[in-house]
């Protein structure tokens, strides 16, 4: 927020407010509200989802490659999960997934190969050059994420955060899968 605490301008989602509020004053102004906050939640989702893109592509990912490649990074080593391990941390079909994971075996960044304790499960690693990337990528998809958030103080971004962790816990997200 700017230093002297006026209110920022309007956004789209204003427009659309007072769009609904013209058309449809029997409309509940706390249901506006409501639609108003998801609304930009899914704008803010959209946005940063497209200035995010901008990082990945520098790197030859999409956003869902960069993904699969972040949580076998993460894990620790090996870096290495079942496939149906990543499946339930992507929130994606399993054919997604196999999509996913054919792109990034032919680019040379994982390798599957059978679980040695489950002949049905396939393992995914990361091979070395796909840990090299992933690295490298992150610390340049954090700076974004740092400057796309730029307009918000630290206060104002701890607030957003535990708002936010209170929404995803009582929408039911408390695990990865």
């Amino acid at each position: 927020m700017p230093e002297d605490d006026a209110m920022p301008e309007d956004d789209a989602i204003d427009e659309l407010r007072s769009q609904w509020r013209r058309e449809r004053p029997d409309l509940d102004l706390a249901q506006l509200d409501a639609m108003a906050l998801v609304g930009r939640i899914k704008r803010a989702d959209h946005l940063l989802s497209k200035g995010m893109k901008r990082v990945f592509v520098e790197y030859g990912l999409e956003f869902a490659e960069f993904d699969v490649l972040a949580t076998l990074r993460r894990v620790g080593a090996p870096h290495e999960l079942t496939a149906g391990g990543l499946l339930k941390t992507a929130m994606v079909t399993s054919g997604a997934i196999t999509n996913r994971l054919d792109k990034l075996e032919r680019k040379g960044l994982i390798e599957r190969n059978p679980d040695p304790t489950d002949r049905r499960a396939i393992r995914v690693r990361l091979t070395e050059a796909g840990r090299d990337l992933v690295d490298r990528a992150v610390v340049d998809h954090i700076a974004n994420e740092e400057r796309m958030l730029s307009a918000l103080s630290p206060e104002e971004r701890a607030t957003i955060d535990g708002v936010l962790r209170r929404l995803l816990v009582s929408l039911g997200d408390t695990h990865l899968g």
